[in-house]
């Protein structure tokens, strides 16, 4: 079953989160959808292998949602095929006070995937549009501002422009940039925090802070809604893919990747006549032993 999650889940144009449901509306089965992650994550591993030999363009996918979309344990069951020394996932927490000393997307260009490799940011830049723009005394840590009133429009649209600068600067110097949004409900946060409580295995998942969050969660979806409108370009779109299924978000965040990895036109090198004669004297030496 080959199904087009590319297109259902890309934004393009005009932007709105009530028109991208966080349920799976489709017809397939879990079931379908466990035999078919088993079968993309062997199309993935040889399509990394692909990348890493052709070594002249990198990946870089950026997962973003609210707590317990999901974001850990797709990282775990899409990528658990891929060979570790190509593929490299980083955690942005709060910034320290050397990445504060910095501009804000300082911290991100040093976690850059090198070409031939895969990059994986758990959270990622986008922090300082989303969480910042729902705390805006966040920014002051920067110590570049005086107080809260001087984070107006101007300011994030200076923002939003500098990451689709960033973004633009790293498609044009061989970087493939895949950003995908989990688009889980409330509801559905609410059940799995419960889970957490409710699991000792789980008790460690589950933050004190992790309630008022929640609390300010209309704001959070106000500033999800206005940074990927402001930032799904061709040349590193968004896509936002429902949530409240992980066994679905996972089949479908393989397939966007591996659409784009097919787009990429990676070659393994091709050897030049020296090297083919090289090959064939090996052989033949190994073959006389």
């Amino acid at each position: 079953m080959d199904l087009d999650f590319t297109d259902n889940f890309i934004v393009n144009g005009k932007f709105s989160l009530k028109d991208f449901s966080t349920e799976y509306e489709g017809k397939l089965s879990k079931d379908a959808a466990k035999k078919m992650l088993a079968k993309e994550k062997e199309k993935l591993r040889e399509l990394q292998e692909r990348l890493y030999s052709d070594g002249s363009k990198s990946i870089l996918i950026v997962l973003q949602a609210m707590d317990a979309a999901g974001k850990d344990s797709l990282i775990k069951h899409v990528f658990s095929g891929v060979n570790p020394q190509g593929c490299a996932v980083t955690s942005f927490k709060t910034p320290n006070n050397k990445e504060y000393a910095h501009d804000f997307l300082w911290r991100h260009y040093t976690a850059l995937p090198e070409k031939g490799k895969i990059g994986i940011f758990n959270r990622s830049h986008y922090e300082s549009v989303l969480v910042c723009k729902v705390h805006p005394e966040y920014n002051l840590n920067e110590k570049v501002w005086k107080s809260v009133d001087d984070f107006d429009n101007e300011f994030w649209e200076n923002r939003y422009r500098s990451i689709r600068n960033f973004e633009k600067t790293l498609a044009e110097n061989g970087t493939t940039i895949i950003k995908i949004f989990l688009n889980v409900s409330q509801k559905e946060q609410k059940k799995r925090f419960l889970e957490r409580i409710d699991n000792p295995t789980k008790n460690w998942k589950f933050a004190a802070g992790d309630l008022p969050e929640r609390a300010l969660w209309n704001k959070y979806m106000s500033a999800y809604e206005e940074a990927i409108n402001e930032t799904s370009k061709d040349d590193a779109p968004w896509y936002v893919i429902p949530a409240d299924h992980k066994w679905f978000t996972r089949v479908a965040a393989i397939q966007i990747i591996i659409d784009a990895m097919e787009k990429m036109d990676l070659q393994y090198p091709t050897l030049s006549e020296n090297q083919t004669a090289e090959l064939a004297d090996a052989k033949k030496q190994m073959k006389s032993e």
